[in-house]
């Protein structure tokens, strides 16, 4: 009963070979198992690697970068035809009880202006995020019917609009390229108000 036991678990189990056979063991064959994934993107590289290189100014990897110019370098990036110093400039200030919002071309003449109380809200209705998004559709309306299609975006201020005044630029039709943060920090100036007392 032991002899047939032992037979049937070598049947269930093929790697295991005769007990004799594990003195001169050579070492396990690799695994022949690829997944998909890993054909395919060894295609795509063959390709590649086999595709002539195509004739005119190609951007390399090391050239091209997903971050905004830094101010006064050359860059080959275009928007509408204009440099990215050339775009206008959208200055959103969120504070805690309004957003205003102010196009201003690159040369700093005044394009479009709203803010949460001229598109009609009133009181603590200002300092939510909905009137900030609207106050940026309304300004993206004015601005695109001077001609703007392209945006820079510069914040300012911690209020709960922040967002969703970039929000209302975009859905107003404007395309956003950059957006900076330029909230000022103090470095321990002046000496901050009391607390509230709830």
């Amino acid at each position: 009963m032991q002899v047939v036991r032992h037979a049937g678990s070598r049947l269930w189990r093929p790697w295991a070979g005769p007990p004799t056979s594990r003195v001169g063991a050579r070492a396990p064959a690799p695994s022949i198992h690829t997944g998909i994934h890993q054909l395919q993107d060894a295609a795509a590289r063959r390709e590649v690697e086999e595709k002539p290189a195509a004739p005119g100014p190609a951007l390399s990897r090391s050239s091209f970068s997903i971050y905004p110019p830094i101010p006064g370098q050359e860059n080959s990036l275009r928007w509408a035809g204009k440099k990215f110093e050339e775009i206008p400039i959208a200055h959103i200030k969120a504070s805690y009880n309004n957003t205003q919002i102010q196009v201003v071309s690159a040369a700093n003449q005044p394009l479009a202006r709203a803010s949460c109380g001229t598109e009609g809200f009133r009181n603590a209705k200002k300092g939510t995020g909905i009137a900030a998004q609207t106050a940026g559709i309304a300004a993206a309306a004015k601005a695109a019917g001077k001609g703007v299609t392209h945006i820079r975006v510069v914040v300012k201020g911690l209020g709960p609009g922040r967002l969703s005044a970039i929000k209302g630029l975009t859905m107003g039709g404007l395309e956003v390229i950059s957006i900076t943060d330029n909230t000022p920090i103090p470095h321990n100036g002046c000496r901050p108000r009391k607390a509230r007392r709830l």
